[in-house]
């Protein structure tokens, strides 16, 4: 009897899952279509620009990736080189379509206008580890972020910070000390743990010591952070937060983040520790360490160069040790010129992306509203019409009488336009000041060549194979 009574009560619930069902399944149905449909109007608006192939909806080309960063990078780097001479090219990421700049006009249309300062959806993925700082906010609290960020810039803050500068480089001195002689070391995370004491120290005005701790578990969940975003950058089935949560992936991601949140949480409290999250925002992660690890890398493959530097740097500074001022960066031309041909060979930030928020015309070409936009920073500092034979080391690229009437969006790996790095005279003088005391020590060497770099680019441009180079002290080296 109780069976019996119950059993319109269940067929009701029954019969209410099944329409709840129905339900879900439709909204899934009309959600799909419209999704695919605004894909396919996409694609109709798109397709009379060169693209990439296969293609399939909803994913787009993402099938076509290599799922190794080092493989990746290989293969996004040739493509692009085979069509250099096509004025831009689609690549579909999922259902997010992207044009491909790497042309200084094309690039100039985009970075130029004070319209096109939002980041790339997939930006959104560093949210979790950045929040929405300068790096990745945009419109009004990207604005107002930046005009709070400007000031600490300033040139006499720039000159109070030259002091932590130079005593966290004479301490990354006094550890590569042991090295003189001995056989090729990776001098890596040497200089990546330095320019973290320098960041963390000029933020707080307290030193975290990371120089002494050398197995950092910070540094390596950057690092580590780095390649699990940008595989979930282009693995569209892991963009969903339920389902990259349940992954391998996801569960990596989140030990990392709870180090790196620890890491920020448990700085020590000072007037300035507003400013924290400001500046490690705006840097993203260490592009100052990768600019100063690419540029010892090709000074040492590259002795003639090397050999300039140190004549410089005699003219300056003699046999003193004595600190380095302001006046005595200013003086150091020729190491500005390295440092800035190795950006450009090695641009710390490979590549970056905006959503183009209005229609714009580029080379002739209709781009619709909408549209991401990467600029290939790594490709544009290559055209050989700009720096012929574009993979030597040259800085005298960089004399003044050489870069002039260079096209203004030909080198940008700081960007350019409304929205470039704000942080730009920090980093320049950073790696100035800590190259500078490197170079009046030491005579490097590497036999390491380009193709062992295992060079990727996931959020910065690094060697996933290290940095492996040799000291000689210059007093004992005849340099």
């Amino acid at each position: 009897m109780v069976l019996w009574a119950m059993a319109p009560e269940g067929a009701r619930l029954f019969s209410w899952a099944l329409a709840l069902s129905a339900l879900l399944a439709t909204l899934l149905a009309v959600l799909l279509a419209r999704l695919l449909l605004d894909q396919y109007w996409k694609y109709m608006e798109l397709k009379s620009i060169p693209g990439f192939s296969p293609w399939y909806p909803l994913l787009g080309n993402a099938l076509l990736f290599e799922r190794d960063g080092e493989a990746f990078f290989r293969q996004m780097m040739n493509y692009f080189e085979d069509f250099r001479n096509v004025p831009l090219l689609q690549l579909w990421v999922g259902p997010l379509p992207y044009v491909i700049l790497y042309h200084p006009d094309t690039i100039e249309v985009v970075l130029s206008s004070s319209k096109h300062i939002t980041k790339s959806r997939p930006y959104e993925f560093l949210h979790p580890w950045l929040g929405k700082g300068l790096l990745t906010s945009t419109g009004g609290k990207w604005r107002s972020r930046r005009k709070m960020l400007t000031p600490t810039f300033h040139f006499t803050i720039l000159e109070d910070f030259l002091e932590v500068m130079n005593e966290q480089a004479n301490i990354l001195v006094q550890k590569l000390e042991k090295h003189v002689d001995k056989e090729p070391f990776n001098c890596f995370f040497y200089i990546t743990l330095c320019a973290l004491d320098v960041i963390c120290e000029t933020a707080m005005g307290k030193s975290i010591g990371a120089q002494h701790n050398k197995d950092s578990e910070y540094v390596r969940a950057v690092y580590r952070m780095s390649v699990l975003i940008q595989e979930r950058q282009k693995s569209p089935w892991l963009w969903p937060d339920f389902l990259y949560h349940m992954s391998r992936d996801g569960r990596e991601h989140y030990r990392n983040l709870k180090i790196l949140h620890s890491f920020t949480d448990n700085l020590p409290v000072s007037r300035r520790k507003h400013y924290v999250s400001l500046i490690i925002s705006s840097k993203g992660h260490d592009t100052t360490a990768a600019a100063m690890n690419w540029c010892i890398y090709l000074l040492a493959r590259y002795p003639e160069a090397q050999r300039k530097v140190h004549r410089e740097l005699d003219d300056v500074f003699g046999d003193s040790d004595r600190n380095i001022t302001m006046d005595d960066l200013k003086q150091l031309r020729y190491l500005d010129c390295a440092i800035k041909e190795a950006l450009r060979l090695f641009p710390s930030v490979p590549f970056f992306a905006r959503t183009l928020l209005e229609e714009c015309y580029i080379r002739g070409f209709r781009i619709p509203k909408g549209v991401e936009a990467i600029i290939m920073a790594y490709v544009l500092h290559r055209d050989p019409d700009v720096f012929p034979e574009p993979e030597e080391f040259r800085p005298e690229r960089f004399f003044p009488e050489n870069a002039a009437g260079r096209h203004p969006y030909a080198y940008v790996p700081f960007s350019a336009g409304p929205r470039n790095c704000v942080g730009q005279r920090f980093a320049q003088m950073e790696e100035k000041a800590i190259l500078a005391t490197i170079l009046r020590r030491f005579r490097v060497e590497s036999t390491q060549q380009r193709d062992q770099l295992g060079t990727v680019g996931e959020l910065i441009l690094r060697p996933n194979k290290g940095i492996w180079i040799q000291l000689k002290n210059r007093s004992s080296s005849g340099s």
